[in-house]
């Protein structure tokens, strides 16, 4: 059996904290407490029960019932005792056992393919695998994410803790796909379909959502926006060190709020000149392949895209006065030109207080960004650990 799911997950409701830092009251103590000396371990590397103690504030009554526990489930080791020139007995030395459950993540973002590794309980890739999508959408597309999730399952080395799924659209708590327009998905319950399935925990949230968590660990600050560019275009947002969801679980929908009021092309959502339409690496990639060898018509489908994903942003730094804002999607694309355009765009458009500080980069996880936040959803879900 695996291991009880925590009650606290990343996106489970709006301002929601990443990880557990505190007592709570007794009601929920025992598994808030739990994922507590968890995240402990996780974090901090090799302790001793009475370090976890003093670092968590638990008694050692509680930690030593507690590890006793995690070990009995196989989530705890001991390592040995410490070596310590102090007198009396050394401490005995407990971690997360790191190798003991794999996780199965995948990345249903990129416009081509279907993605998805095994990882390990660090973050480190053990097995990859992809399929490719040519096009299919609806239960097509379903079919396809499944036989990823089957083919990765018969890669693990370890017992699996879960599934995490990141994956465009509104995605609500229940892993239910309210919309991806993209992969042709109204009202689909992913999450469920999957466990029915694979037999396996699985948790979904939209790809920014779970992109933003594993590039929150490389920003400099709690308030993180991340716009991810792939098959659609959409934003995490991380403010305080809580991730924003939204009442209806669509916060960071960006792609398809129409940009300017001069029409543009047709989005797969029916509206005209949504932001998709000029920053989706489809519709980006086809205006180059356009512009041929011409550089400058080249930086202009460029620049244009940046402009565009600039306006949108510019109220959003201004209200929320940011101070991080991260691209990920094709560097080559993102870098240069469109980036420039977008801070200059920005700059234009908000006051210098707003934008004096404000850092624009992409993301430091490259292409494995939504594999390294799907498999976050896991460890959240399942162990209560960011």
């Amino acid at each position: 059996m695996l291991p009880g799911a925590a009650t606290a997950a990343p996106f489970g409701g709006a301002g929601r904290t990443l990880r557990p830092s505190r007592k709570v009251l007794p009601e929920h103590a025992r598994s808030h407490n739990r994922a507590l000396v968890l995240q402990t371990l996780y974090t901090g590397g090799a302790r001793s029960r009475a370090d976890v103690a003093r670092e968590t504030g638990l008694t050692r009554v509680t930690v030593s019932d507690l590890v006793a526990e995690l070990i009995a489930e196989g989530l705890v080791v001991e390592l040995g005792q410490r070596e310590d020139a102090r007198p009396g007995k050394p401490a005995m030395l407990i971690d997360v056992a790191r190798d003991a459950f794999q996780i199965i993540a995948l990345d249903l973002s990129e416009h081509d393919r279907l993605r998805g590794a095994v990882v390990d309980l660090d973050g480190g890739i053990v097995e990859r695998a992809e399929i490719a999508l040519d096009g299919a959408s609806g239960d097509d597309a379903v079919a396809r994410v499944i036989e990823l999730a089957k083919r990765l399952a018969g890669l693990a080395t370890a017992p699996i803790l879960g599934v995490g799924i990141g994956s465009p659209g509104v995605v609500d708590p229940a892993g239910v796909v309210r919309s991806a327009p993209n992969l042709g998905w109204t009202e689909l319950p992913l999450q469920a379909r999957l466990q029915a399935e694979l037999g396996l925990p699985v948790h979904v949230a939209n790809d920014a959502n779970a992109a933003v968590l594993a590039e929150h660990g490389a920003s400099e600050g709690d308030d993180l926006l991340l716009v991810k560019v792939g098959h659609g275009v959409g934003a995490g947002l991380i403010i305080g060190g809580r991730p924003v969801v939204g009442s209806a679980f669509a916060a960071g929908e960006i792609g398809h709020v129409v940009i300017g009021t001069d029409g543009g092309p047709l989005c797969a959502c029916g509206k005209v000149g949504c932001l998709e339409t000029w920053l989706a690496v489809p519709r980006l990639g086809a205006r180059l392949e356009a512009a041929g060898d011409d550089a400058e018509a080249r930086d202009e489908v460029l620049r244009e895209a940046g402009r565009r994903l600039g306006i949108i942003l510019a109220p959003v730094v201004g209200a929320l006065n940011l101070s991080e804002v991260v691209l990920s999607g094709p560097v080559e694309l993102l870098d240069g030109v469109l980036s420039e355009a977008t801070v200059d765009t920005i700059r234009k458009r908000t006051m210098a207080e707003q934008h004096r500080d404000l850092r624009l980069r992409t993301a430091t996880n490259g292409q494995d960004i939504v594999l390294r936040g799907a498999a976050v959803l896991v460890l959240s879900g399942q162990l209560g650990v960011a």
